[in-house]
């Protein structure tokens, strides 16, 4: 948890968000991560993901079971659904999504937005009913089924 603090702090004096995160496995950092939102003008660069993004590089692999994820803070939705994809097994955390709320860094709209129905949601959200556009977005479904070079995540 101390390395993931410690690039929080980093990640601010190098103009970044004020948030860490390091991936172990084996008792072994093997990915770090801070908030690079501003650096890198990308809102999905937040500290989780760049950890995730790192340890994958690091062990050449997409999946990250066995791991634990440290957190300068609570992960907010768009992270915690990446450590599901990861498939990372723990995450232990600091401060917390109140904390982070009191200094900016508030995700209340994100959880009451993703309970909502579709035609309810604040940005379009909607299925487009053209049978042609349909037919094809299938065909690529059914393509992937097929394919021998899939490797199923």
């Amino acid at each position: 948890m101390t390395a993931a603090i410690e690039l929080a702090q980093t990640s601010i004096e190098h103009c970044g968000g004020p948030f860490g995160a390091v991936i172990v496995k084996d008792r072994q950092i093997i990915g770090r991560g801070s908030n690079q939102v501003t650096n890198h003008n990308d809102p999905t660069a937040h500290a989780e993901v760049e950890a995730i993004r790192n340890a994958c590089r690091n062990i050449d692999h997409y999946v990250l079971s066995g791991c634990t994820l440290y957190a300068s803070s609570q992960p907010c939705p768009m992270c915690l659904s990446a450590i599901y994809w990861a498939h990372i097994d723990r995450v232990y955390y600091a401060n917390t999504y109140e904390d982070a709320s009191r200094i900016g860094f508030d995700d209340a709209f994100i959880f009451r937005e993703l309970r909502l129905p579709d035609e309810q949601k604040n940005i379009t959200l909607a299925r487009i009913n053209e049978p042609e556009v349909l037919a094809k977005a299938l065909n690529v479904f059914k393509n992937w089924e097929l394919s021998e070079f899939k490797k199923p995540y």
